[in-house]
């Protein structure tokens, strides 16, 4: 199975099995997220992991460190392979999502959204610190607390493994070829600039579940992500 993770923004199960069936036997990894989350539930997921599909619940939890670790064992049973806390959250609730969690799920802590620029960092959340510094320090936090690895933009991965470690996970949306839109995503890069830059699983959405041919688009970034 490529580490290519596709995010699923779709409004309904209908949706997402029409979608899927452009797939055939291929069997991708799947990022479910509120939208669609909240439309299937447990069941969907359930559902989906019988299929085989291996399931990234995106669900960037982030409360009291007791609400977040209940809300977490919660979905423990669930067969899911990744979930989402943010890490401004603070490192007792992240280490309390990844004690609930267990072993099995992999907790990865959200630094900032790749719809983050150093304007809105500075301007609107009132952060001084320049959007590396933040990153880094809020990935640190991240280690600290146990978590597997945090969600950043390719961009930052270098700087993160390089004062971490290699085996902290960095899992990167913000996925873009040139030629695409990048509509409300600001920090992005290439499959292939992704893959020079170190990400170990990059999440792509619009540029695959918008395509005329899903499967080729699919295929292709794989393919530019393996090499």
């Amino acid at each position: 199975m490529s580490n290519v993770i596709i995010a699923c923004d779709f409004s309904s199960f209908n949706e997402l099995n029409k979608f899927l069936r452009n797939f055939k036997s291929n069997k991708p990894w799947l990022k479910i997220g509120y939208q669609l989350f909240y439309k299937i539930g447990r069941t969907g997921v359930e559902k989906l992991i019988k299929q085989g599909y291996k399931i990234f619940l995106d669900l960037k939890l982030h409360d009291i460190p007791n609400t977040v670790y209940e809300g977490v064992k919660s979905l423990s049973d669930l067969n899911i392979s990744m979930l989402t806390v943010h890490t401004a959250g603070g490192i007792e609730m992240m280490s309390r999502a990844k004690q609930a969690a267990g072993e099995k799920i992999k907790v990865l802590g959200v630094t900032q959204l790749t719809s983050t620029d150093e304007s809105m960092l500075k301007n609107e959340l009132l952060i001084s610190k320049n959007i590396n510094h933040t990153i880094l320090h809020y990935s640190t936090n991240a280690k600290k607390a146990g978590l597997d690895g945090v969600i950043c933009s390719p961009n930052e991965v270098k700087m993160i493994k390089s004062k971490l470690n290699k085996s902290f996970l960095c899992i990167t949306p913000g996925i873009r070829y040139l030629d695409d839109k990048i509509d409300d995503q600001k920090r992005v890069a290439t499959p292939k600039n992704a893959k020079k830059f170190g990400s170990d699983y990059i999440v792509v959405g619009r540029p695959i579940t918008k395509a005329n041919k899903p499967l080729d688009v699919y295929l292709k970034v794989c393919k530019e992500f393996k090499n």
